[in-house]
């Protein structure tokens, strides 16, 4: 027998006395347990999706071709349409005879669409008390065509040569004025 010492029941000889589980304190561990493993899964996930978005990132950084230069294109000057033929201003008696740009344009631009047409405008007059109205007189024609500036120019030459060869196919040759001012419609006197 050790010095000084005596044998007690019930523990070891370590001086510990066995513990017995019981039933809730192994569903406790088994618990913790658990618990522990969701989170070291959770972590590892969370730790492969980082890694992954760096992989990718890493991966457009290097993989992805260089952006080219941003080409910077001046705009295109606007067409200008300067009227080369004969303008009497009608009106300028009684108005000043100020011919606005937007007419001069207009009749710039039915100047270049009737030479498309093959028709040749020889003056453009603006009528007294009108301040929309143009009307064009062309080479080989005795009348005049009634327009407005309102409508599109190549639109008016295209009805101007609707006309002229639907009058033509009449056997119409002579008239005073052939009014293209309206869509749809022309008229002739």
């Amino acid at each position: 027998m050790p010095r000084g010492g005596k044998i007690v029941v019930g523990r070891t000889i370590g001086e510990r006395r066995e513990h017995l589980e019981t039933a809730n304190e192994r569903a406790a561990a088994r618990e913790k347990d658990k618990r522990r493993n969701r989170f070291r899964i959770l972590t590892v996930s969370i730790a492969f999706i980082a890694f992954i978005g760096v992989l990718i990132l890493l991966a457009r950084i290097f993989f992805t071709p260089p952006a080219e230069p941003a080409v910077t294109t001046e705009p295109e000057p606007a067409i200008s349409y300067e009227p080369t033929i004969e303008i009497v201003d009608s009106s300028a008696s009684a108005t000043g005879g100020k011919i606005t740009s937007r007419m001069k344009s207009f009749i710039g631009m039915i100047e270049s669409d009737l030479k498309e047409y093959g028709y040749k405008p020889v003056r453009a007059v603006i009528p007294v008390d009108s301040i929309r109205e143009v009307d064009l007189y062309l080479e080989g024609y005795n009348g005049y065509f009634k327009t407005t500036i309102d409508r599109d120019a190549a639109v008016t030459a295209e009805d101007i040569d609707r006309m002229l060869r639907y009058l033509a196919g009449q056997g119409i040759a002579d008239f005073e004025y052939i009014d293209v001012r309206t869509d749809g419609r022309a008229f002739w006197k």
